[in-house]
């Protein structure tokens, strides 16, 4: 390792081994408690984040309002009506309100097949939240969707994970489902695909509303220049247009969201610290978007407004969970290369995967050509984990781990405000996702751009 760093970013990075921000921001939003889209809790969270930035030495910061379609809980139950028993669930952000009673249907994972085989119609599916060892992946909205489009009356997503409690996803992109949907535990799940092997009943009902509302965006700058002066044109060259550094700072309802994604925005708020105070060759839009678990809303109103003068986005979702970073680098051999050598020349693990996928902020940029980095962490086991559940509290958080990821957040920037990533090509991108088979996973949650069709 050998790796001569400038006097004022070692000093800027020794600050950062010291610095508790991170583990502020994790505690404000937790202590927050509902942060989901459209909401008031989503709102006050905003308000929390525009002053971490502000703190952190973001420049020109400001909260921007977008609408959205903000969905809110009522009750929700479920009964296995032929043993006489209810147990506890969640329902599914967009689902609609109704109640129905009908037979239940184990279809396994939810692949397209199980659920073709299972003869759903006019009944309640059951579908696990994890996906057949070795094959591709299949997002909660492609099962949903599968078991609409085969009949299906109401539909229920089992957590694989014992003890990890009922798990929560939306089930459409900012808008209301077709049929009731619930999430129930491991366990609750285990009792419903054995009723449904003996042919049993059962009775869910969901209390809910779908409506029209506003969600918002905090958004400011640190590095050189602002406005015109720090350049526009992310294809110029020279350091050619902004870097955006961005995290979700919502967060779904049942939980406190400290994981998903309280330690995201940590993460920004640290690195955004460090980047103030580093000498950077370009200017980096600091953002936290609303509205990112249902539905990439804020990310894709963002990509609207700047994809065009972005010369590359580092989207912060994930990182700060667990202690060895994971850098996606989503078909860009730039970005690859940049995570590559800021592990190589820190001796910190940072393990990259190249395959893209159209399931975070990144997302909307990646869509319009821009290269992208998505750091996330990885806990080595299968499935969300605590995420999507209760259970993603602000006790399981590492301010070490917080620490850390900012830094080499903020190192991954900087070395990537040195570079001039070419735009990613709408083909090359189409195919790779075509051999990862993630058409029909994009096309059920409403992702599949037109454009390739």
């Amino acid at each position: 390792m050998d790796w001569d760093l400038p006097e004022e970013t070692a000093a800027v990075l020794g600050h950062a081994w010291l610095d508790d921000e991170p583990w502020s921001v994790v505690t404000a939003l937790a202590r927050l408690g509902s942060r989901l889209g459209g909401s008031p809790g989503e709102r006050e969270a905003a308000s929390v984040v525009a002053d971490a930035f502000e703190r952190a030495g973001v420049r020109d910061v400001s909260v921007e309002p977008f609408p959205t379609q903000a969905w809110t809980r009522g009750d929700s139950s479920l009964e296995l009506i032929s043993a006489g028993r209810a147990f506890d669930c969640v329902a599914l952000p967009y689902s609609p309100p109704g109640a129905v009673e009908a037979r239940v249907v184990d279809v396994g994972h939810g692949t397209p097949r199980e659920i073709r085989d299972a003869d759903v119609s006019g009944k309640i599916a059951v579908a696990s939240t994890t996906t057949p060892e070795g094959s591709r992946f299949l997002h909660r909205m492609e099962k949903y969707g599968a078991a609409v489009d085969a009949g299906a009356t109401g539909f229920v997503f089992a957590n694989h994970v014992p003890g990890q409690l009922p798990p929560t996803g939306s089930l459409r992109f900012d808008r209301e489902a077709e049929i009731p949907a619930v999430g129930v535990s491991a366990e609750t799940g285990d009792w419903l695909t054995d009723a449904a092997s003996e042919g049993g009943t059962v009775g869910l009902s969901v209390d809910a509303r779908t409506e029209a509302g506003e969600s918002q965006n905090v958004v400011g700058v640190v590095g050189p220049g602002s406005g015109d002066e720090a350049g526009s044109g992310a294809t110029t060259g020279a350091h050619g247009g902004d870097l955006l550094l961005v995290a979700h700072y919502d967060a779904h309802d049942i939980a406190e969201g400290a994981l998903d994604n309280g330690c995201g925005v940590a993460v920004v708020v640290g690195a955004a610290r460090a980047l103030a105070a580093m000498g950077l060759p370009r200017r980096v839009r600091v953002a936290a978007v609303g509205c990112e678990e249902t539905g990439l809303v804020g990310s894709e109103r963002l990509a609207e407004e700047c994809a065009d003068d972005v010369a590359a986005v580092v989207n912060v979702d994930g990182a700060g969970r667990f202690r060895d970073l994971v850098a996606m680098t989503h078909a860009s051999e730039e970005t690859r290369d940049v995570a590559e050598s800021v592990e190589e020349r820190t001796g910190n693990p940072i393990r990259v995967k190249t395959e893209p996928h159209p399931f975070s902020d990144q997302w909307p940029f990646v869509r319009r050509g821009v290269p992208a980095l998505q750091l996330h962490s990885d806990s080595g086991e299968r499935g969300r984990g605590w995420t999507h559940t209760a259970a993603d509290t602000r006790d399981k958080v590492d301010a070490r781990t917080l620490r850390e990821h900012a830094m080499l957040t903020a190192l991954l920037v900087q070395e990537l405000a040195t570079r001039d990533p070419p735009r990613l090509d709408s083909e090359e991108l189409k195919e790779r996702f075509h051999a990862v088979d993630f058409e029909p996973g994009m096309r059920a949650a409403g992702l599949w751009p037109d454009e390739w069709d």
